[in-house]
Order: C-alpha cells, then sequence, then structure tokens
C-alpha cells in the first residue's frame, strides 16, 4: 500500500440478511479473518438478496476488499468525528413535555 495507490484483496465471506420485526439488518463476516480498517470499502459479489418478512438468509459470497491508500486512510481518521455529526439531529424547544 503506498502513499497515493489502492490495494485489491479477495476474501470469502458469509452474509446474513434478517428481515425481521426485531431486528431489519445485513451483516458480512469475512471467513478468512479480513479486518477493515477506515476508508477501506467492501463489494460484495453476486445477486442482490431479498429477506421474506419474517426470516433471515445467510448466503456464502466472495467479497472484494479496496483497501484505502496512507493518504485516504489518514483522510478518514481526520474527518471521520464531523461526518458522524451530520447523522446527529438536535432540536431546541422551550416547550417540556413528558
Amino acid at each position: 500500500m503506498g502513499l497515493l495507490t489502492k490495494d485489491f484483496e479477495r476474501a470469502p465471506c458469509t452474509v446474513e440478511v434478517s428481515h425481521k420485526f426485531e431486528s431489519l439488518h445485513a451483516h458480512v463476516r469475512f471467513d478468512n479473518g479480513a479486518v477493515i480498517y477506515p476508508g477501506d470499502e467492501v463489494q460484495v459479489k453476486g445477486p442482490e438478496i431479498m429477506a421474506p418478512f419474517g426470516e433471515i438468509v445467510v448466503e456464502q459470497r466472495e467479497a472484494t476488499i479496496i483497501r484505502a491508500s496512507l493518504l485516504e486512510r489518514l483522510w478518514t481518521r481526520l474527518t471521520g468525528d464531523f461526518e458522524v455529526m451530520e447523522l446527529c439531529e438536535f432540536s431546541f424547544s422551550e416547550e417540556v413535555t413528558l
């Protein structure tokens, strides 16, 4: 990995998609123990996984991990806190209700 160059890595993975009332999620677990670092991108190969309501679908897939360059990784660490704050919504009002 260089200052401006990206590396590509292939990894087998397990994809779990849940479409239940209690939990709506999609998780990817790398079967070879690969670790994702700040700025890295993951692309899971294969068709879209659609779980019917009330079910969990688990499939084996292959993923491509696009490793961030050193400069991208540094930029992500420096600006990541600001991007998280965009997700926050603050509301100030004079009314207090319980």
